[in-house]
């Protein structure tokens, strides 16, 4: 029963994490400062919403490694960030310079507002002329009060048929 109850607790006690953590050594505090930037700048390719200090993956890690050289070779942040999108493009970056590729995407959005917005203000106008337009000339006014007068005295014959009880004979 003994070994039982310990083979149990070794099963469910928890594991250690098989995280690692990167630890780097910098020359000067404004290079750490520099590094730090970067890795929360940098959009990691493969997780796409996570920055490469967020990250776990393995892309993520040797992103942060030559960021890291890079750094260490004396190169700045731009020419960092620059490295990084020659070789995995501009989605590295959270904010894509406006170029013919990506122009579909920032004036997308604006065309279909516009037109969305035109579509309701033309048919808006549409359904006031039909109202506007609804206006009886002078021969259709004659026949309504004819056809007006015609129910009327239908009615009358059809009251006069009633009986006292409201029945109609």
């Amino acid at each position: 029963m003994a070994m039982v109850l310990t083979g149990a607790a070794l099963v469910t006690a928890p594991a250690p994490a098989l995280a690692s953590i990167d630890v780097y050594e910098f020359d000067s505090p404004q290079q750490e400062k520099d590094f730090q930037e970067l890795a929360a700048t940098l959009r990691c390719p493969k997780c796409q919403n996570n920055n490469i200090a967020d990250s776990n993956a393995a892309l993520a890690q040797d992103m942060r490694q030559k960021t890291y050289e890079l750094l260490q070779e004396g190169k700045s942040k731009q020419d960092v960030v620059d490295y990084m999108i020659a070789r995995y493009g501009n989605f590295v970056t959270y904010n894509p310079p406006v170029m013919a590729s990506t122009l579909i995407l920032w004036l997308g959005p604006l065309f279909f507002i516009v037109v969305g917005f035109t579509i309701l203000v033309m048919r808006s106008r549409k359904s006031t002329e039909k109202v506007t337009n609804s206006e009886l000339d002078t021969q259709e006014q004659a026949r309504l009060q004819a056809l007006m007068a015609e129910m009327g005295t239908e009615a009358d014959e059809a009251s006069s048929q009633t009986n006292q009880d409201g029945k109609v004979k």
